[in-house]
């Protein structure tokens, strides 16, 4: 019998249940004989050797099922080779968990700070494969991540109904999206929503820039104003300061709830128009999966499998150009892929008129 691990890490999105579906039904199509372990809560299952042994109906129903039937826990990287409270080597706990269950190969959906640590098993001589999840698309090696168009969906769903009651008062109005370091689903549900106004991290924003557009707005008759603002977005005073000085700023100022409260309390300051701020947050992450996920999802699945049919480990099933293909671990763990400020979609935005905050 051969014996698959696997395991969802890290924030959670629409689609993981779909993905595994798709490494489970692909495994058992190909392989005989075959066996997965799920472990409960992400690496804390393995850690703690927390599992189940899956059946085949236990993936049966779950192509349209967000969340993740395995559950979920972030288990920051920066903290593995660290003891818990209890001395426990987190690391070697793993491993001693995946000789004694005897696994063939550990199956990783994950972000991130997954797959750092899928490559740093990688590294101890494991047998992993991993799966590109994260509602950031910020994962290095794949043109897209799984989990990134449901929760486009959802943001620009939120942006749409905003739309109306932003008419109907003549207001201005924010919708803080997720993403603390890359701005991809900003962008994407800003464009998608028809946000006049999209702030992110990679392009520090120019407050002058962002009044003068709403001005601007005012001035050309339009009653409203809709601000696309990502969680992480900064202004450019605040992107020359060192961490531990924007740490003494923001303790020594006002204190808001986050950056959307900070520029809308700025802005009514400085134009006295009314502002409302909206935070879909977790509804991000929320919901069933999109049908461009349930595709996606099914591909990447199947994809993972091959590679574990193959015998083909340390790799990361990824998306280039609309195919699927295989990225080495070591070349996804620890990057960040970001937006671009002068890639072509940014220059396109900017060309139907929509403001960055830049210039």
């Amino acid at each position: 019998m051969i014996r698959i691990g696997m395991l969802t890490s890290g924030g959670d999105c629409q689609s993981l249940n779909a993905t595994m579906r798709g490494v489970a039904k692909a495994l058992y199509r190909m392989m005989n004989d075959v066996e997965i372990v799920g472990f409960e809560d992400g690496y804390k299952g393995l850690i703690h050797a927390d599992y189940r042994i899956m059946k085949p109906e236990d993936f049966s129903g779950i192509l349209t099922k967000g969340g993740t039937i395995l559950g979920t826990s972030r288990q920051p990287f920066k903290l593995m080779r660290v003891p818990d409270e209890n001395g426990l080597d987190k690391v070697e706990a793993m491993k001693h968990t995946y000789r004694k269950l005897k696994l063939e190969c550990l199956v990783v959906l994950g972000g991130n700070g997954s797959q750092k640590t899928a490559n740093l098993l990688w590294e101890e001589g494991l047998n992993v494969v991993s799966l590109p999840k994260t509602i950031d698309n910020d994962l290095w090696g794949t043109d897209v991540t799984f989990g990134f168009q449901s929760a486009i969906n959802v943001a620009s769903n939120a942006i749409d109904c905003i739309h109306t009651t932003a008419a109907s008062h003549g207001r201005v109005f924010i919708v803080e999206v997720m993403g603390h370091k890359v701005g991809w689903l900003t962008l994407y549900a800003g464009i998608a929503g028809g946000a006049d106004i999209i702030l992110l991290p990679e392009i520090p924003y120019d407050l002058n820039v962002v009044i003068d557009a709403l001005k601007t707005r005012s001035k050309n008759g339009k009653k409203f104003s809709i601000l696309a603002v990502a969680e992480g977005a900064i202004s450019k005073e605040d992107a020359l300061l060192t961490k531990k000085e924007l740490k003494e700023k923001k303790k020594n100022g006002p204190v808001y709830p986050s950056v959307a409260y900070a520029i809308g309390a700025q802005i009514t300051e400085r134009t006295g128009q009314e502002v409302r701020v909206t935070v879909p947050g977790h509804m991000q992450r929320g919901g069933q999966p999109c049908a461009y996920d349930r595709v996606l999802s099914t591909r990447l699945g199947a994809e993972a499998a091959m590679l574990i049919k193959n015998k083909e480990y340390g790799y990361m099933a990824a998306v280039k150009n609309n195919e699927i293909v295989k990225t080495p671990l070591a070349e996804v763990a620890g990057k960040l892929k970001t937006v671009d400020p002068a890639s072509s979609i940014i220059m396109e935005a900017k060309m139907t008129g929509i403001s960055f905050g830049d210039e």
